[in-house]
């Protein structure tokens, strides 16, 4: 799955690469903040300022779009959009699972929300990777595989952690407050997956010379 034939704009390969790097920093923040909770309650700031990033980036690429136009920037102004708007995605679920924690007054993180943001982590990982990649030309499909592999493990973690809160015997606002987090953590692994979706789109149009 590697980039032949046309060159894709370089500058808009570039904003990605840089929304990549902004995503894993999202994920880092988020598992160090689950890991030390509240003590680390601190570093929900820095997840804003993350988030506030990818607002900056995605202006960026769209601007830089309409800037160059899909024909002369060698991509579908479609997949841009989708790929900007996914990788938005992953860090605007990062920020609202922190946001979750102090809403709802988490006194300490469940381990299975711990688990979850260790894949998010993981497949962050390697989505900065394939972006990397799509800059560089590289073969993508290892990280694409992967990223669906990690998706398929947090569905997994989520729907198992949820079964447990409902036959622990938990207060049920507790529960609702906690599927609630569960759930926001699994979307932004889910996010990571729709952006393997659109590169692996992508990089078939761009091996078929489109």
């Amino acid at each position: 799955m590697a980039f032949r034939r046309t060159h894709p704009d370089p500058q808009l390969l570039t904003l990605f690469e840089e929304s990549g790097r902004n995503v894993q920093r999202s994920a880092l923040l988020l598992r160090d903040l689950l890991s030390d909770y509240p003590e680390q309650a601190g570093l929900s700031r820095d997840i804003v300022l993350c988030e506030q990033e990818g607002d900056r980036i995605v202006h960026d690429i769209l601007h830089r779009l309409a800037e160059r136009g899909s024909r002369r920037a060698h991509l579908d102004s479609a997949d841009v959009h989708a790929l900007a708007g996914a990788l938005d995605d992953i860090v605007d679920f990062a920020e609202e699972a922190a946001d979750q924690l102090a809403l709802y007054g988490v006194e300490a993180p469940m381990d299975q929300a711990l688990q979850i943001s260790d894949v998010l982590v993981k497949a962050s990982e390697q989505v900065a990777t394939s972006l990397r990649g799509l800059r560089n030309g590289l073969d993508v499909g290892p990280q694409l595989v992967e990223i669906h592999r990690l998706e398929n493990e947090a569905d997994r973690i989520q729907r198992a952690a949820i079964a447990n809160l409902f036959v622990a015997g938990i207060d049920p606002m507790i529960v609702i407050r906690w599927k609630d987090i569960f759930d926001t953590l699994e979307s932004a692994v889910d996010a990571c997956e729709t952006v393997a979706n659109v590169l692996e789109g992508m990089v078939l149009k761009r091996a078929n010379g489109h």
